[in-house]
């Protein structure tokens, strides 16, 4: 299974209930439609925090999450995120479960 993680900084002219507002019911239902995608976690980080939120999406294979950002659909994705965010931060990981 392949699990990308995404950190996400609110563009400054946000607050952080709007930014809560745009991402978990604006952003969350367009993101849950990306085709292939397994599972999505948002994680909203207490105002004041380095970032926002931490994304986590787990797809079979990072072909496939790249398929998914390469259809019009992910391109919609991509391009909400940009229009909300002062910054985002790509990671591709394994993950180690040890509990």
């Amino acid at each position: 299974m392949f699990k990308a993680i995404i950190l996400l900084k609110r563009r400054e002219d946000m607050t952080h209930d709007e930014f809560k507002q745009w991402w978990l019911v604006d952003h969350s239902s367009l993101a849950a439609q990306l085709p292939n995608v397994r599972k999505i976690v948002f994680n909203l980080a207490e105002d004041g925090s380095a970032f926002d939120g931490v994304s986590e999406l787990w797809f079979d294979s990072q072909a496939d999450f790249e398929a998914a950002y390469a259809t019009e659909l992910g391109k919609s994705v991509a391009a909400d995120s940009m229009a909300h965010l002062a910054d985002r931060q790509r990671m591709f990981v394994t993950e180690n479960s040890i509990v």
